[in-house]
């Protein structure tokens, strides 16, 4: 692809700027609604319906990029992100600032990488770079910079309490989706310059059988994550709060050292990828997630349960890459972005465990974390036996 070092800067600068603005908004989305006077079931079901939103969207980009162009489904999806936050951020309405969070889709949790992805990346990485190698590099470096990028969006979040003592912290949260407004602005207009190379013409409808096949696997292994991941990751921020009475600042600080580490895991990623099988490191960090999740709902005090937190951001870093080289590895050069967008829409699916999160917190605060966790171990283990055939882990 000629001029692919410019084009993947424009790319990093979109991440950058994405990773800062979604960081800040999906801290602070739910104790926001707090704040507004929402209560606790009814944030669990915002964050339901914003995941069906968001599979819906998916599978219609993901037709979109195959037939006109990813940059094109990047752009769609971070228009949608830029309109939510700009609603979030004028208006004093609850419904319309629920209307904005679903449309922006503030629903996946705030890890380092939450920057890193959106709908079109995978399939615009993997269409530009056919090497696994090369794939897992350029995944490496998009996580590094959006976990570094991702420290300033949680600083951000810290601000609501400092800012909060001289407008208002309802105030405070406003001002601050502005600025975010802005940020996704920035990354639209770096997507909008991207070029893509020549693609194969779509010969299919939807898919090659071939295509199909491998992201059945794929949808198994990822489903049990995405359950684990709905009932822990999305509210987590408002479960230091109501665990520990935790304030912003003290939760910014964690994530900004869970950032901190998901880039050293990420850099570390990209140094070791040439060295170990990618599907052990997706298997056995994807597991190792899940044990720190549940480690974190049996800590009796924040320091301990934010310990366990930012040693799992480190794990997150270094198998994210591996994880998703593998998940599109087996597709067909035609189908990537229907595969991605099919494999994203799955991950949403099972993520709607969300709508229960409330419920399980309500009834017991530890239980969302401690099942999460039990089935972020499951889908490690699941990732091993989907993949174990040594012809599908070849290079293609």
């Amino acid at each position: 692809m000629d001029n692919s070092n410019n084009i993947f800067r424009l790319l990093v600068y979109s991440r950058a700027s994405r990773s800062i603005a979604l960081i800040y908004m999906t801290l602070a989305f739910s104790l926001y609604l707090t704040a507004l006077g929402v209560d606790i079931i009814d944030i669990g079901i915002v964050a339901a319906i914003t995941l069906l939103f968001m599979i819906f969207m998916v599978l219609g980009l993901g037709a979109m990029g195959d037939r006109y162009g990813y940059k094109y489904e990047l752009a769609v999806a971070e228009i949608f992100s830029f309109l939510g936050a700009l609603v979030i951020a004028v208006s004093t309405n609850t419904t319309f600032i629920i209307i904005g969070i679903i449309i922006a889709g503030l629903s996946s949790g705030a890890g380092g990488l939450r920057g890193a992805f959106s709908p079109g990346i995978n399939a615009f990485i993997a269409s530009s770079y056919p090497n696994q190698a090369d794939r897992i590099k350029k995944f490496s470096v998009l996580t590094v910079v959006s976990a570094i990028s991702a420290i300033f969006g949680s600083a951000m979040f810290g601000l609501v309490s400092i800012m909060g003592k001289y407008v208002g912290v309802l105030t405070a949260y406003r001002y601050l989706f502005f600025i975010s407004a802005v940020m996704l602005a920035f990354s639209l207009i770096c997507l909008l310059l991207l070029q893509e190379r020549k693609r194969p013409a779509k010969t299919t409808k939807v898919m090659k059988s071939s295509s199909s096949k491998y992201i059945s696997k794929v949808i198994i292994a990822n489903s049990l994550g995405g359950m684990g991941m709905g009932l822990s990751i999305p509210l987590l921020p408002l479960w230091f709060k109501l665990l520990y009475n935790a304030n912003p600042l003290q939760i910014s600080a964690i994530f900004i050292i869970s950032y901190i580490m998901t880039a050293l895991g990420s850099y570390m990623s990209s140094r070791i990828s040439y060295k170990i099988d990618a599907l052990n490191m997706a298997s056995s960090t994807r597991s190792l997630n899940g044990v720190f999740l549940i480690f974190m709902s049996l800590s009796p005090i924040l320091p301990l349960s934010g310990f366990f937190y930012i040693f799992r951001a480190f794990f997150v870093g270094i198998g994210s890459p591996s994880r998703t080289a593998i998940n599109i590895k087996g597709i067909h050069d035609e189908d990537y972005g229907t595969a991605t967008s099919i494999q994203g829409a799955a991950s949403r699916i099972s993520q709607l465990s969300s709508g229960a999160s409330g419920y399980l917190m309500d009834y017991s605060l530890p239980f969302p974390i401690f099942v999460g966790g039990v089935l972020q171990i499951a889908s490690g283990i699941a990732y091993k036996l989907m993949f174990r055939n040594k012809q599908e882990n070849q290079h293609m």
